[in-house]
């Protein structure tokens, strides 16, 4: 892992949503750093000229990008996560920034009551006439709308249609659609039954107008598609061209890309006899790094002309299994002499290493966002950096900056989902991951007070490396929870007994695929072994559930037998 250690503090430039007042508190963790080292697991040389896919690592689903001029903007799905929905610049189509994010203060929106993976999910961003605006789904579908893509955002204006996944089209007569993925009219016609409907939108009023016309999966004979979404309208050469996400977008489902295409916008659409235009379904499972479940494209041009395309697809380290969520790719689009678009013939696998596009402009730098990468956080600034994020919106701030310390107030613990955890972390972007931290001066109140690391995947699938009281007695432990049966705070893997004269406790986890390690040391002492031969596929997708990647980062629970947390959010 022989990757420049970088300072992200230094280098962010909007500060996290929140940070509370100085003042000492019983309980207090107090962090000297946070370190992270990453590296892929497959292995790739770069021909000059090319870049790298992906191009945004871990946990970075659902792509939807836009063009301003020279400028790319790009925004991923969030779900509970808190900031929410990231967006990013670019001037390459390559190199990303992540320059602030649409959701960063409380009351903008509330996830209470809401599991890891609900939330917003599959936004859609477009610019018209000096505004941006997102469109996406909390339950329900909304829109909100900045001046400038690092915001301030607005608070969302809600939607009266039935759904999930909206996207703005902007025609070329001034008219405005969402098109979406919503039920069928009547029963569903078979399993995965879903209709894409379009249907006017005024900008203005930032309302849907007029009757939903139904583009594909409507009338008594649909094609028979398993759960199409992610739709989104663009105009070429006099044809309106559909584009969609189908199959699933699971580990074990066949996700894709496909398009339709008519002369009116409301149809009659026909689909392309080479559907589907990007999938992965069709290669071995058992092939080497495979990518896997590629699809919820979108289309960009770049000021040349030339069509690429963003999408989804995901790293797996065996058949079907990954930690670290779908992350966001992109490639060219290929046009054929009769108009259709396709990103990779059927059979071929998606390429690590790709010709960049034609372009002069650089991208001002910023924290990496793919490649093997490694930076540290001593916690020097006056706000945390953008990658930072919790899990719901707080309603009490629960940490504070305070001389190169992060100090945490003891509060929820996480996998309560009526709560908001006292827990904050960044994602896990490459297979191969090192953390570590060191805890100062914490001596636990209670018993099952705890504070240290933790790697989350969903609100039933976590590993806790840290300090906690047991019995009176403070000791270093590894508990994990992998199932919604086992107990909130998990089960004790292994501990020891820590000496009065251990004050600042050194943490590290060592991840590579399936398998973690942890380890602790204190005082001049090296590091000890604590779990050395775990198993890390109860982090995956595939066992958790869910939509999102694994994120670690610093927790400290009280425990809520005990007393009540001060992070507590009002029940849903």
């Amino acid at each position: 892992m022989e990757t420049p250690m970088i300072r992200i503090a230094a280098i962010s430039a909007i500060a996290f949503a929140y940070a509370v007042p100085h003042g000492a508190g019983a309980g207090d963790a107090s962090i000297a750093y946070f370190r992270y080292v990453g590296r892929s697991q497959e292995r790739i040389s770069l021909a000059p000229g090319q870049y790298r896919n992906p191009i945004v690592s871990g946990y970075a689903p659902d792509p939807s990008i836009v063009r301003v001029g020279a400028d790319y903007y790009l925004v991923n799905s969030s779900f509970t996560n808190f900031p929410g929905l990231p967006i990013y610049h670019s001037r390459d189509l390559v190199t990303w920034r992540h320059i602030g994010n649409a959701i960063d203060r409380a009351g903008q929106f509330d996830f209470a009551g809401q599991y890891v993976s609900g939330g917003i999910m599959a936004p859609d961003i477009s610019y018209h006439d000096g505004t941006f605006y997102i469109v996406s789904t909390n339950n329900r579908n909304f829109v909100i709308t900045a001046k400038a893509p690092q915001g301030p955002w607005s608070d969302p204006v809600w939607l009266d249609f039935a759904g999930i996944d909206p996207s703005l089209f902007w025609d070329d007569d001034g008219k405005t659609y969402v098109v979406n993925n919503g039920p069928p009219d009547g029963p569903a016609k078979f399993p995965g039954h879903r209709v894409l409907w379009l249907q006017a939108f005024d900008p203005v009023a930032k309302a849907v107008t007029g009757p939903r016309i139904p583009l594909v999966g409507g009338g008594d004979n649909p094609p028979h598609l398993f759960w199409p979404e992610g739709p989104h309208l663009f105009k070429k050469a006099g044809w309106y061209y559909l584009i969609a996400a189908e199959g699933g977008t699971g580990p074990d489902e066949h996700h894709s890309e496909i398009v339709f295409r008519g002369r009116k916008i409301d149809g009659p659409y026909e689909a392309f006899s080479g559907n589907p235009i990007l999938t992965q379904a069709d290669l071995p499972a058992t092939r080497p790094h495979p990518v896997e479940a590629a699809g919820h494209a979108k289309f960009v041009t770049t000021p040349s002309g030339d069509w690429w395309a963003v999408f989804l697809a995901a790293r797996a380290y065996a058949p079907g299994v990954y930690n670290i969520g779908r992350e966001t790719y992109l490639l060219p689009v290929k046009w054929s002499d009769d108009g259709w678009p396709t990103l990779l013939d059927h059979g071929t696998a998606v390429p690590f290493a790709v010709d960049k596009p034609a372009s002069t402009e650089a991208t001002e730098p910023g924290a990496p966002q793919n490649s093997d990468f490694s930076y540290i956080d001593t916690f020097d600034e006056t706000h945390l950096g953008l990658g930072w994020m919790g899990v719901r919106v707080p309603a009490k701030t629960f940490f504070r900056l305070d001389h190169g310390r992060l100090v945490m107030a003891p509060g929820h613990p996480v996998g309560d989902t009526s709560a908001t955890p006292a827990f904050i972390a960044r994602k896990q972007a490459h297979a191969i991951a090192e953390v570590s931290t060191a805890l100062a001066d914490y001596e636990p109140d209670h018993d099952g007070d705890r504070a240290g690391l933790v790697a989350l995947q969903s609100d039933d699938a976590y590993l806790f490396l840290g300090v906690i009281k047991v019995q009176g007695v403070r000791r270093v432990a590894v508990m994990r929870r992998e199932t919604a049966g086992d107990p909130q705070s998990g089960r004790m893997v292994s501990s020891a007994v820590l000496p009065r004269c251990a004050r600042t406790i050194r943490l590290r986890l060592k991840i590579d695929g399936g398998a973690l390690s942890a380890s602790y040391a204190w005082g001049e002492q090296g590091w000890k072994p604590l779990s050395p031969g775990g198993d890390a596929t109860f982090l995956s997708t595939k066992k958790a559930g869910g939509f999102v990647g694994t994120i670690i980062g610093l927790e400290n629970e009280a425990n809520p037998s005990n007393r009540p947390a001060p992070s507590a959010l009002p029940k849903p």
